[in-house]
């Protein structure tokens, strides 16, 4: 039996997974940081640990996230290792990114899903459907 076309094939599922593994890479806050650390130009681990103020293990680690991800690249100098953004559509990406965020910041500080940790973080829906339906 053919599929109505209200379903979902494999490929579209396969790609939503994919995509999603792609956004988990920018799901902590320090890979987020060095990210926007690079948009300044390439630098070497040790400056990065510097600005951030990570020890240099926690950034080495996050650094090879984000090299296998494809989100930076390297350059070798000596003993020196730089990092830089792998190709320009990273710094579009955050650029967009950024922008949506600043429009969206409320949202984002008070949904329960996105920010568990926030004190009086709602549940998107179900906390919005008892304020309609509410005097």
């Amino acid at each position: 039996m053919p599929l109505a076309s209200s379903q979902v094939t494999d490929l579209a599922r396969d790609r939503a997974v994919m995509l999603a593994r792609f956004f988990r890479g920018l799901d902590d806050p320090t890979r987020v940081l060095i990210l926007e650390l690079l948009l300044a130009g390439e630098r070497p681990v040790s400056e990065l640990v510097e600005l951030t103020g990570s020890p240099q293990g926690r950034v080495s680690n996050h650094l090879a996230c984000l090299r296998h991800c494809g989100y930076v690249t390297t350059r070798r100098d000596g003993r020196w290792v730089y990092y830089r953004l792998a190709d320009e559509r990273v710094r579009a990406l955050l650029r967009i990114a950024q922008e949506l965020m600043a429009d969206h910041a409320q949202a984002l500080l008070s949904c329960a899903v996105v920010s568990p940790d926030v004190s009086g973080a709602v549940m998107p829906g179900l906390d919005e459907d008892a304020a309609e339906g509410s005097p």
